[in-house]
């Protein structure tokens, strides 16, 4: 069976027998396989093939549209290039060596080289691309695989893969096809593990909270805020384990709960240190910081000043606020007249 982590050629050998993969070839035109066996796209073969130039001058390449099979690019070495899918411009400027990039099928591409470059196609039909999901997750998919993400992944597995295949070399025929074989479908593998496991984990991610379990957890927080507050308390508020809360709660305001009661506290602090008396010791403790050191070095992180310091420059600006607003109105029954 075919698992997503397959490094080595031996466990591929069952599906290399089916006869999917050809022969690495070198392109005379950019994505475009040369079939060394005439019924290899007839039969669903993974079509490999490399593109390499070494000319230094500006050279613009267009693929050609394919209406079935995949395209698995894998980046050689560093190259400076512009590189459009589907009309849009994904990259702009240096491409370091193991990228990976999937065209889907009916989608054009192209490219404008700045620089040498060295990149190693394959070409996957959809009977690969179903029988790889089989292997890695013991169930077909239902209907036919369509991986649509054209951005650029970095694959330090499919980087080692693909260098691997790059430089097979072997006097054996019947060796060297094994061994391209195997690595070939350990790729296809690899693409197919990452693409539907980071699709189900997305799937499964938490939506964002409620707004009536997010009030919830915020009156919590502001009725508390002078008590030591933990995370199980939060989440008991809404009705949500920890875990689930958390996530939730992540979700719906950009801010891990320990950070957004951190700011709800500074806020409260703020209101404190205008409208009322207390001392700076007292405003923390009053905000549920339990010395006036750890509140200090929050709330300076946090507004960029010293409580002390945001006072009386608080307390100034509110001053020349009230003598300019007085201004106004003994000037306004004069300007009226």
């Amino acid at each position: 069976m075919i698992s997503s982590s397959m490094l080595y050629p031996e466990p591929a050998v069952e599906v290399v027998r089916k006869g999917r993969v050809s022969r690495i070839a070198m392109e005379h035109q950019w994505r475009s396989p040369v079939d060394e066996d005439a019924d290899a796209r007839q039969r669903g073969d993974i079509l490999v093939s490399r593109w390499t130039r070494n000319d230094t001058q500006s050279l613009e390449v267009v693929s050609p549209v394919s209406t079935t099979h995949h395209c698995i690019a894998m980046n050689l070495k560093c190259t400076s290039l512009t590189f459009s899918h589907a009309g849009k411009t994904l990259v702009r400027g240096r491409v370091t060596a193991g990228a990976v990039q999937i065209t889907a099928p009916d989608v054009r591409c192209r490219a404008v080289f700045e620089s040498p470059g060295d990149v190693l196609h394959l070409f996957v039909s959809p009977q690969v691309l179903g029988e790889c999901f089989e292997d890695t997750f013991d169930r077909p998919h239902p209907g036919e695989i369509r991986i649509d993400d054209p951005r650029l992944v970095r694959d330090p597995a499919l980087e080692r893969l693909g260098q691997a295949l790059a430089v097979s070399q072997s006097n054996d025929a019947a060796l060297g096809k094994v061994f391209t074989d195997s690595v070939s479908l350990a790729i296809v593998s690899r693409v197919i593990a990452r693409h539907f496991t980071v699709t189900e984990r997305q799937t499964r991610e938490a939506s964002a909270l409620p707004s009536w379990r997010l009030s919830r957890a915020i009156e919590y927080i502001d009725a508390h805020l002078a008590e030591s507050i933990g995370l199980a308390d939060i989440a008991t508020s809404t009705g949500l384990t920890r875990m689930h809360f958390a996530s939730q709660f992540r979700r719906a305001t950009g801010m891990r709960p320990h950070e957004y009661l951190l700011r709800r506290r500074i806020d409260h602090a703020q209101r404190l240190l205008l409208e009322s008396k207390h001392n700076v010791l007292d405003v923390a403790l009053s905000c549920g910081f339990r010395s006036q050191a750890h509140f200090t070095t929050v709330f300076k992180r946090l507004v960029g000043e010293t409580p002390y310091c945001w006072r009386m420059k608080a307390n100034v600006d509110r001053q020349a606020d009230s003598r300019i607003s007085g201004s106004e109105r003994k000037i306004s029954p004069a300007g009226q007249g």
